[in-house]
């Protein structure tokens, strides 16, 4: 730690609210996603995908292709039968202690198709309108079977099976909880309030789609893939694995990403075969994903059903929390698949609350649907909806006020260290504090007023409450490199990765803070896999606690080396060597002198030393690997105000407000960016956003003319404030952020969307909650 205190407020310091050095390069249309790079002599692909959800594959025939001008080859499973496949490693377990039974998804289908968009072969071409008018020249002949679509018909017997090999479709049958005790709480229970629920499944659609450039050296026999992803050291490790290939034979390079939201994180079958193709004809070979094979190859996000059941004693504190899961997982089991369905959903489901037992029982079952896998929070967001729409149902139904009966199950701000009955131990928090700031910031006490003057115009007002509490990404190791480059520059290197939060600015103002470092010096790597010993990658809310922890301990380092470089710089001996931060910069001085070194002239000091003793260090760069931030707790209440016309089932959201903990925040400006996304996702996925499928499986919702994204008319004005109580698992006390604005925007919508609903007769809807669904529950409530 440095030996004086840092300023309060530096310019660049932590809590400034900076604007992003990322914009400047982005707004002149100079960002280099992996489509911009040029690859010489690299030929096109284009994958031909399955039209039918669900059949056995009797032919291929790709002779038609082959022939055709500008073809270099065309790839079949046959090809890619030494590859390995993609697969889920999640140490999840069946309610019996039996592992997980994951699918072996291969790169290409070469015996049954499951899905609409399973790819089957793979065109190389000279040109891209080569590669597509080939694929369109192969014969792919289907025996049909039968599809089924929901996990709940999925997983009821008789039901079409996907695989011989998981019976019922099973690939987990999760069970968490003392179900003895959960009962013998039920039992003794004063009231139960029942919830059957739906969490729908949505299409990711970031806005830049899959693209990746495979090149293979032949001299070193080392692949390259250029691609966006969400972190390219873990990449590189699925990868290589698939191929059969050393970690340190394949390079992964990632440069800037147009959003991923999870969906980017994990192996995708596409790849194999572009560097398998790269290999094989010796010439680059580069892919570039179309929106409308994107609805469908892509991973979607969510799709659970719930029954749900919270047990409330006289004094309506609650006793017991039991959630019966149905988790689709599309056609495969992705490599985070499982995970938001169940051990995402006990460690979230209790929220804020001190809920003394929870028992959650899912079964995760295989669709003829494309794959399930991370998608903004992954269970965080759909357990805390779960919960506050059990909470509200149950003070209608026992005629208590939902914020009183809030507040009575309020963890208290004096119960921390708190061991929730999910096993995690939340180190701190002030929920009914934000609470109450929520309804003040929100004019609880002014709604009647703005419901009145809504009626007089016709319309259906009503209010929301979501309060949420999330568990962020568990620890895992990251990369804090700090690099004094010969320009005068320092380079933080480290293993998350920006796909759109804009790392490099939060990040510069921690290392600013702790070594003073020029603020406008600062630069940031992130997206090479040969310049990392470890990262995490991005996701699950851990990238400012996982790599402001690293580069903390990492500047630690650099100032105990300093010390040494110092002593010999300054003739005086180390113990007397003080570092301290000044508006002016980081310096190492000696302790009741004046005299000083800067930090970066001592770096630069022994970069041109000849005379340097061998105990004094080359340079101050340090190369430091973290073993990583605990998880944490970031929570808050978020209010928001829906109108309705009754007239055409149309809703808008009219009043947002979000007040949220992070803890320490690095950058105001930043976070309340990621808040607004989050609730834009949050109000999507509650009003507009519907993935439909026929009976067949065929998609319904294919394109943006058909399915709804919500634009900047759909969101409003978002009043924001972070009321932050440090965490106390991390050096700077940091929460995490990038989930949350989801996990407050769910159910505050719905909530809100139900109130306005009530005095008509409507007390249930499932998202979405389109124009058509609100018109037909009024009509029929009517």
């Amino acid at each position: 730690m440095p030996d004086s205190l840092t300023p309060a407020t530096l310019t660049f310091g932590i809590g400034q609210p900076v604007r992003r050095n990322e914009d400047p390069v982005l707004l002149r249309g100079e960002g280099r996603y992996t489509d911009d790079l040029f690859a010489p002599r690299a030929l096109h692909a284009a994958f031909v995908r399955s039209q039918h959800a669900h059949g056995i594959l009797r032919r291929v025939d790709t002779a038609a292709a082959r022939a055709m001008p500008g073809v270099a080859a065309v790839l079949t499973a046959a090809d890619l039968a030494a590859y390995g496949p993609i697969r889920c490693t999640l140490p999840l377990k069946n309610a019996d202690g039996s592992p997980l039974r994951s699918t072996e998804r291969p790169s290409l289908a070469g015996d049954r198709v499951r899905f609409v968009g399973d790819p089957v072969a793979c065109i190389l071409a000279e040109t891209r309108a080569a590669a597509k008018d080939a694929a369109e020249a192969v014969e792919v002949e289907v025996e049909p079977l039968p599809a089924v679509l929901s996990a709940r018909e999925a997983a009821a017997p008789g039901a079409p099976q996907l695989y011989d090999s998981l019976p019922g479709n099973l690939a987990l049958d999760y069970a968490y909880g003392d179900a003895a005790k959960v009962a013998e709480a039920f039992a003794r229970a004063a009231h139960v309030t029942r919830l059957s629920a739906v969490n729908s499944r949505v299409v990711v659609a970031p806005l830049e789609p899959r693209a990746a450039i495979a090149c293979y050296d032949p001299d070193e026999e080392r692949f390259t893939l250029h691609i966006g992803c969400q972190g390219v050291f873990g990449l590189r490790a699925a990868l290589a694995a698939m191929l059969g290939v050393p970690a340190q034979k394949l390079r992964v390079l990632t440069g800037h990403v147009g959003g991923s939201f999870g969906m980017k994180a994990s192996p995708y079958p596409e790849y194999v075969p572009l560097l398998h193709a790269a290999r094989a004809l010796g010439r680059p070979v580069r892919w570039t994903e179309e929106r409308s094979e994107a609805f469908l190859a892509d991973q979607h996000g969510r799709a659970h059903e719930y029954d749900a059941e919270l047990a409330l004693d006289t004094e309506g504190r609650f006793l017991a929390l039991r959630v019966r899961v149905h988790a689709a997982l599309g056609a495969y089991v992705s490599p985070t698949g499982p995970l938001a369905g169940s051990l995402n959903i006990v460690k979230n489901v209790q929220s804020n609350y001190a809920t003394p037992l929870i028992e959650v029982r899912t079964k995760a079952v295989l669709t003829n649907a494309s794959p399930v896998g991370a998608y903004r929070g992954a269970g965080r967001p759909e357990a805390n909806y779960l919960m506050e729409r059990l909470i509200e149902q149950a003070a209608a139904e026992t005629g208590r006020d939902p914020i009183a009966l809030r507040r009575r199950n309020h963890i208290p701000e004096d119960a921390f260290p708190y061991r929730a009955a999910s096993g995690s131990v939340y180190d701190s928090g002030a929920f009914t504090r934000l609470l109450e700031r929520a309804l003040a910031a929100s004019d609880w006490q002014g709604f009647p007023a703005r419901r009145a003057e809504s009626a007089a115009r016709g319309r259906l007002r009503g209010r929301g409450i979501g309060n949420f509490l999330e568990c962020t990404a568990p620890a895992s190791q990251e990369m804090g490199g700090i690099r004094f480059e010969k320009d005068g520059t320092v380079t933080i290197i480290t293993g998350t990765l920006d796909y759109g939060q804009g790392h490099w600015t939060p990040f510069a103002q921690v290392l600013h803070q702790r070594l003073g470092i020029p603020f406008e010096r600062i630069r940031l790597l992130q997206g090479d896999s040969d310049r990392l010993l470890a990262g995490g990658g991005t996701g699950g809310s851990r990238s400012a606690m996982a790599s402001s922890t690293a580069i903390v301990q990492a500047s630690d380092r650099v100032i105990e080396k300093g010390r040494a470089a110092a002593s010999w710089a300054l003739e005086a001996a180390p113990e007397d060597i003080l570092f301290e931060v000044t508006p002016a910069g980081g310096r190492f001085v000696i302790a009741g002198t004046d005299r000083a070194i800067g930090i970066l002239e001592l770096q630069q000091h022994l970069l041109g030393a000849a005379d340097r003793p061998d105990e004094v260090p080359e340079s101050l760069d340090v190369l430091h690997v973290s073993e990583g931030a605990p998880m944490a707790f970031p929570n808050g209440c978020h209010v928001a105000e829906v109108e309705v016309d009754p007239e055409t089932g149309a809703v808008q959201v009219v009043r947002y407000t979000a007040i949220n903990d992070f803890g320490t925040v690095l950058n105001p400006l930043l976070v309340e960016g990621q808040v607004h996304g989050g609730v834009a996702q949050g109000i999507g996925q509650i009003l507009l956003e519907r993935t439909a499928y026929s009976a067949e499986g065929q998609p319904l919702a294919a394109s943006f003319m058909d399915y709804a994204l919500p634009r900047a008319a759909d969101v409003p004005a978002i009043a924001f404030e972070a009321v932050g109580v440090p965490a106390t698992t991390n050096p700077l006390g940091v929460k995490g952020c990038g989930e949350a604005g989801c996990a407050g925007a769910m159910p505050a919508v719905m909530n809100a969307l139900l109130d306005a609903l009530r005095p008509v007769g409507v007390t249930h809807l499932d998202m979405p909650a389109t124009p058509e669904a609100v018109w037909r529950a009024i009509r029929a409530a009517r």
